[in-house]
């Protein structure tokens, strides 16, 4: 007997010898008084077993047929091999047109031995976030690297942003690394689908904020270091962004790749996907049946999104200051943009300009807000790279500047010590002519009131006095060659 058939016995036995009502038994055991009668009459005819449901140990009404539970499992280990069972459930009622239940599924899989194909573990305490009610105002950001394809293709990242509020992933690429080129593309097309949300929640990848302990002297005057390039685009469209300090914090977008880990790489090996292109192609479709699928309505139907500029692909892009050569030329890396003539056949050789490096490889030149040059994209397989950030270009110290002046400076004593040329021949001690060279040798270093020492001196070699006969002294006049040469003759005589 079952329990709810257990109590049954005692109370019909009651009602038997007369101690209670039919209407009382009926009461008691939640049936009407015409179902306790039936119930009354089997008890008086067959004892407890006739208590008992007449269907227990036959087989159902609803029970699946033995050809189709055969269908089943034959697909289960061929077509559709990996698959979960709520996924498989799904398959065998759109394209197999089989009407089975989840749990005949999961009871067809035991039976073949299989194991599932996700365990679940028991579940971490945690506290809950609320989810935010509006769609567009908070959206998470993350990448996971993954064997997508399998042993049929490479391996893959695919990159994703799924919304806060109603759990609908906004866009998905792959990518064969986690980049640059893949956040800035997912975030382009979620914006040319839906509008600029308000913030993003993402990790602390340096791709999205500044993670090295560089700060330069004009970051130290403006009090915070210059963003990243995707910092940028971001402070540029006006959408906020999040750090968040563990997994946990973004789950929303965590627990949607445990699933497409799932029901992608299923989908993928389906219809042979195996490359980048194909799997990005078929990404779209994908992503409308799993709206479908798993999208919630959001707590306020008033959508957050907010109209895309018209220069959205300009304000996606990396931006570099350049100075224009003499040719009139602006290199980046290896390419290089070559600039028109300017109103009234104008010159921008040394012109300060700022070069745009879009999402799909176009090159723009801007001079005081407006375009001055331009170029295409070189190749169609374009790839986005940072090709200098902040903090990574650290020059030293040029001459001229004050970094410079500081540090001859501090190096001045060893380069008065070194004012004597070494090439100098020795003179004798004794010798009076020695003497007045030291004299003079000492009070050119002596400082006096009039004069302090020079922060910058001139090295060694620029004041090195060359011999008299040296070519640098000659001169070429005849005129003045003749008086140089009477004038030493009559020192000679002098002497």
């Amino acid at each position: 007997m079952s329990r709810k058939e257990v109590p049954r016995a005692g109370l019909l036995k009651a009602a038997l010898v007369g101690r209670i009502t039919n209407a009382q038994g009926a009461r008691a055991l939640r049936l009407s008084v015409r179902q306790f009668r039936r119930l009354k009459r089997r008890f008086r005819e067959g004892g407890a077993r006739g208590l008992l449901h007449a269907l227990r140990g036959r087989p159902g009404n609803r029970r699946l047929a033995p050809q189709a539970r055969e269908q089943v499992g034959v697909l289960m280990t061929t077509t559709y091999a990996g698959f979960n069972d709520v996924h498989l459930t799904e398959k065998l009622r759109e394209v197999h047109q089989l009407a089975v239940s989840r749990s005949s599924v999961r009871s067809i899989r035991l039976a073949l031995g299989r194991p599932a194909t996700r365990r679940r573990s028991a579940p971490q305490h945690r506290s809950r976030r609320p989810r935010k009610p509006a769609l567009g105002q908070l959206a998470q950001l993350d990448a996971s690297p993954f064997a997508w394809f399998e042993d049929r293709g490479p391996l893959a990242t695919l990159h994703g942003v799924i919304d806060d509020a109603t759990s609908t992933p906004l866009a998905l690429w792959f990518r064969p690394h986690e980049d640059l080129h893949g956040y800035v593309a997912v975030l382009e097309r979620t914006c040319r689908t839906y509008g600029l949300p308000l913030e993003l929640y993402g990790d602390r990848l340096n791709v999205f904020a500044r993670n090295d302990p560089h700060w330069t002297l004009a970051e130290e005057l403006q009090g915070h270091q210059d963003p990243t390039h995707f910092g940028r685009m971001l402070q540029a469209l006006g959408i906020g962004f999040i750090r968040a300090h563990s997994p946990q914090a973004k789950g929303r977008i965590e627990r949607l790749w445990g699933t497409l880990q799932d029901r992608l790489t299923s989908e993928l090996r389906l219809r042979g996907i195996s490359t980048l292109e194909g799997g990005n192609a078929f990404l779209p479709e994908f992503l409308a049946d799993f709206t479908r699928r798993f999208a919630r309505p959001p707590a306020d139907a008033t959508p957050a999104w907010r109209p895309v500029p018209r220069d959205l692909a300009d304000l996606l892009s990396c931006r570099y200051h350049r100075t224009v050569a003499r040719d009139n030329t602006v290199h980046l890396g290896a390419r290089w943009v070559q600039i028109p003539r300017g109103p009234r056949g104008r010159s921008y050789a040394g012109c300060h300009v700022q070069v745009h490096e879009r999402l799909d490889g176009h090159l723009r030149v801007v001079y005081h807000d407006t375009v001055i040059a331009s170029q295409p994209s070189p190749d169609p397989a374009f790839v986005l790279k940072p090709r200098e950030g902040p903090g990574q270009v650290r020059r030293g110290p040029q001459r001229g500047t004050l970094r410079h002046a500081l540090g001859e400076l501090g190096r001045a004593p060893l380069t008065q010590a070194r004012a004597v040329s070494p090439s100098r021949p020795r003179m004798d001690p004794e010798d009076p002519r020695a003497a007045r060279t030291r004299d003079r040798e000492a009070a050119r270093h002596l400082p006096t009131p009039q004069t302090t020492p020079n922060p910058c001196p001139a090295p060694a070699s620029s004041r090195r006095r060359n011999s008299p006969t040296h070519p640098w002294n000659a001169t070429f006049s005849r005129r003045q060659r003749a008086l140089n040469a009477a004038q030493t003759t009559e020192e000679d005589i002098s002497i």
